[in-house]
């Protein structure tokens, strides 16, 4: 029985979990070097010890950082491509890059960009944005195919403007609004010029 105002212990795997979720928003505010894992530690109430006996290095807890922020867009661009073909490009595009999404891929991107002195962290990098990549071309073959995306549109190029759209949508978040609605302009016209009913 735990003591008055001290909180229960949770399972492993929740603890886990909680780390990680710490993790990802102070890598995301902050950056790979700025952030400690001893601030990480006390954020999610553990000692620096409990949090290493769950990732082996600072380095092991960013990798998984990248792979959970990995995991949760491409469930919500899964979720979205699944209810709704024909509308969902605008959806990825928002669990990309919009300021509610509670861990946004592309800010751990620009960090781990900082981080390309170190070979494992560029390693990953370059492989998970090949993934997104080939995800996002994916939806767009599947959207050429269902008669929502224009035929002539080359997938493979779009899904690189895509990559390129997280970014300078973490490039406007992280500068404070530096496009204003440029960014709406920007998206508008890469709807108009992808999709058919635009």
């Amino acid at each position: 029985m735990s003591s008055v105002g001290t909180k229960p212990r949770l399972p492993a795997e929740a603890r886990r979990q909680a780390v990680l979720e710490t993790a990802c928003r102070a890598f995301s505010r902050s950056s790979y070097r700025g952030a400690t894992t001893a601030e990480i530690a006390r954020a999610a109430g553990i000692s620096e010890p409990i949090l290493y006996r769950h990732f082996g290095s600072k380095r092991d807890l960013y990798l998984a950082c990248l792979d959970e922020a990995w995991r949760t867009f491409r469930g919500l661009a899964e979720r979205a491509h699944a209810e709704s073909p024909e509308t969902c490009l605008g959806a990825i595009a928002d669990a990309l890059t919009t300021k509610k999404a509670k861990i946004r891929l592309v800010d751990l991107w620009v960090q781990a960009l900082t981080e390309s002195d170190d070979p494992v962290i560029a390693k990953a990098l370059r492989q998970q944005i090949r993934e997104v990549h080939d995800f996002f071309a994916g939806v767009v073959r599947d959207g050429q195919a269902r008669g929502v995306v224009h035929a002539d549109r080359d997938a493979v190029a779009e899904a690189w403007i895509f990559v390129a759209g997280g970014l300078l949508g973490t490039i406007d978040h992280r500068l404070g609004g530096l496009l204003g609605d440029d960014l709406h302009r920007v998206r508008a016209e890469r709807r108009r010029w992808l999709l058919t009913g635009d």
